[in-house]
Order: structure tokens, then sequence, then C-alpha cells
């Protein structure tokens, strides 16, 4: 991959210069404003509570997920998926990249997990809701999905439990929506989060920074389409194996992560 900088009327030297210049004045005039809000629990927090309001939601998104080679490269996979959600226990979400084709199902009492790019599947008994199951999946199976705390009820105790800093940076544009930009940081991450301004306070873009891994390498996920209350058929939730697919234990589901086999996510190759 390469990047090109500096092309067209100014020489590399003085791109450099122009930015050295430019960083300490954009970011005192930002964060130097933005470090006398106090609002910016608030507005997280009418955004947690107008997500976990909505019974049914279907939505479209991006991803982006970082990691740090041993020659200290950052490289990046990318990823797209849907979800269907239908509270407080039914969820249907895909996720496919350039490794990975996976989808999981989950009608409240069983949750199957299908890898598509090599034809299995596996089943978790897992009675409960949605916010149980995310955490069940984490705890007990170590399948972390970063994005799903936004489907939590619990959202905003969640992601406020362990926070020493917030700001309300100001306002940003994603894909032409003007939305209310937050920063937050904890002991092991900073992230940040765009809200869409208005009537629907909705996730635009989330973005996780792990602190403690060499490199800080980045999560990014990006809402491309949100339809609140949309109407399901009786068969979203319902579950039928792909032909031929073999099933396995869940511990035994291969390559099912956002980036290839031999590399941790966030981490070193």
């Amino acid at each position: 991959m390469t990047f090109t900088a500096g092309k067209a009327c100014m020489s590399r030297t003085n791109w450099m210069v122009a930015g050295l210049l430019a960083i300490p004045i954009i970011l005192s005039g930002v964060l130097g404003s933005a470090a006398q809000d106090s609002d910016a629990k608030k507005i997280f927090k009418e955004m947690a509570n107008y997500l976990s309001s909505q019974k049914n939601i279907a939505a479209t998104f991006d991803a982006d997920i970082e990691v740090i080679t041993s020659e200290r490269q950052k490289i990046q996979f990318t990823s797209s998926g849907q979800l269907r959600l239908s509270r407080p226990n039914k969820l249907r979400s895909s996720r496919t990249g350039g490794y990975s084709d996976v989808e999981m199902v989950f009608d409240g009492t069983t949750a199957r997990i299908v890898g598509r790019h090599n034809n299995t599947y596996a089943e978790i008994n897992a009675p409960g809701s949605v916010d149980q199951l995310i955490d069940r999946l984490r705890d007990e199976y170590n399948v972390v999905m970063p994005g799903a705390d936004l489907l939590m009820t619990r959202l905003n105790d969640l992601l406020m439990e362990d926070v020493l800093e917030a700001k309300h940076i100001g306002r940003g544009v994603i894909d032409g929506v003007e939305c209310e930009h937050l920063a937050f940081r904890n002991a092991e991450t900073d992230w940040q989060i765009w809200i869409e301004r208005g009537p629907r306070p909705i996730p635009r873009k989330y973005v996780i920074t792990s602190k403690t891994v060499t490199g800080e390498p980045q999560y990014t996920l990006r809402i491309k389409t949100w339809a609140s209350d949309p109407s399901f058929g009786p068969d979203t939730f319902a579950f039928k194996a792909p032909q031929g697919a073999k099933k396995v234990n869940v511990k035994e589901l291969a390559d099912i992560d956002e980036v290839p086999a031999g590399v941790v996510a966030g981490g070193m190759k």
C-alpha cells in the first residue's frame, strides 16, 4: 500500500512545516474550549436512552480493525455487515470481510454462529436476552464484538463505568449528517463517538484506541444506515443451516475473526 503526499503546489518540506505549525493551533483551539464543556456525558446518556428505547433496529455498517506487525507496521482490515435486533431477545447479524463471512442468529434460546466461508456452524444454548448473550460470548467463548456495546440496554452504565475523562469536542459531519463529537478516556483505551444531532441521536461513528498495545491500534465502526422500529417477518430470526454445512463445537469455529489467521487483532503478528 502506497501513500503519496505533497504532490501539488508545496514541497514536502513546506507541507511538513505547515502541518507542524497548524497542529498546536488547531488542538489548542478545539480542546481548549472543549475542556470547558461538561455535557459530554449528558449527550451520551441521551443517545443511550434513545437506543435502548428502540424495540426493533435494523442497521448496516462498515468496520476497520488495525493490527501492528512484528515490524511495527500498522495494517488495517475492513469488513461490512448488517444487523437486525428485536428486544429483548432476538438478533441476526452478519459481517463479511476479505477473510471471513460470518453470521449469527439468536432466537432467544439458541445462538447459531455460521462460518459461510468454510461452511461450518456452531450452536450455543443461551436462553435469555441479547445483553446476556453478548456477555456470555465474551466471558465464556472469548468472542468479542466491540461494536456490540451499542446494542446493550445498559449501554450508559457499561461505558461510563470506568471513564476518567470526558470531552465534548464539538461537531463533525459523517456521511453528510451533522453530529456531536465526544471523546472519552479510561485506563486502557481512548474512545470517540459521533452522535447524530436532532431528534434521532444515533451513533454514526465509533472509534476505540488501545493505549496499552504498541502502536495504539484502533477499531472503527461506521454506521451506514439505521432504521428504528422496522417490521420484521416471522422468519427473520429463524435459523436454517446452509446446505452441506458441518456442525462443530463453538471452540472449533475457525477463521471467524475480522483479521486473517495468524494475526492477533489489535496486537502483534
